[in-house]
């Protein structure tokens, strides 16, 4: 009778300590969309396209990047932040850049706001950089 006792003790203590333990993460912060430019170059073997999300109001603050080889533009990208990572009074904006045997041939000169502004999808356009 004493272990049956305690075994319906020990059940109900874990039968109240799951349901006053209520856990539930925060979904993360999804922006995505597509970086190219309007110039009707073929890009050269070779070519990669870094990506980066970042503080616009903080010089060199990058949030998130990514950094891959590409054959073609428009190139599509994704960034699943944590949700505990992002603020509220972070202004936050797209950038980037194609680059070729180390020297930079494309790159943005405008900003894309995302996330602060409501916005998670976003188009970013480069624009050729002058030889010299």
């Amino acid at each position: 009778m004493f272990v049956m006792m305690k075994r319906a003790l020990v059940l109900i203590c874990v039968m109240m300590l799951s349901a006053c333990v209520t856990v539930t993460e925060d979904e993360p912060v999804i922006v995505n969309g597509a970086a190219g430019y309007l110039e009707k170059i073929a890009l050269p073997n070779g070519s990669s396209i870094t990506i980066a999300i970042i503080d616009m109001d903080t010089p060199g603050a990058i949030i998130a990047q990514k950094s891959f080889d590409i054959a073609r533009a428009p190139v599509p990208f994704k960034f699943i932040l944590p949700a505990e990572t992002v603020k509220s009074n972070v202004n936050y904006g797209v950038v980037s850049m194609i680059k070729y045997q180390g020297k930079v041939i494309f790159q943005t000169y405008d900003r894309y706001p995302v996330i602060g502004n409501g916005k998670f999808t976003t188009e970013v356009l480069m624009k050729a950089v002058p030889i010299k």
